[in-house]
């Protein structure tokens, strides 16, 4: 095992607890920052009377953007958790709550 699967392992021994470390949390701090500036120019945009196709524009990418933080954080998940639950014979649960969030992004 590598170092990054050791440190995933370890994040996601227990995923029921509500305090899950996340593995990639650094990277995924930058996206939403980059998210929450990108929320407040589309703000400024709005307050400036911008033309509306600008505006969004503006509004695919963030949610662009946060799909991908999304598929991330699924990514994570399916390769710690359930992962951990099958190996551990408990993967009927764990992937039925996987299909549950993967069903609130099919769309």
């Amino acid at each position: 095992m590598t170092l990054p699967d050791r440190k995933h392992a370890v994040a996601h021994a227990d995923c029921h607890d509500p305090q899950v470390v996340q593995p990639r949390k650094r990277s995924l701090l930058k996206r939403l920052n980059r998210v929450e500036g990108q929320v407040r120019g589309i703000a400024q945009m709005i307050q400036d009377d911008r033309y509306c196709v600008d505006v969004l524009t503006q509004i695919a990418a963030i949610q662009s953007a946060l799909d991908a933080v999304a598929l991330q954080l699924l990514e994570d998940h399916t390769r710690g958790c359930v992962a951990d639950a099958v190996k551990a014979d408990r993967g009927d649960h764990a992937i039925a709550d996987l299909m549950t969030v993967v069903k609130r992004f099919a769309r």
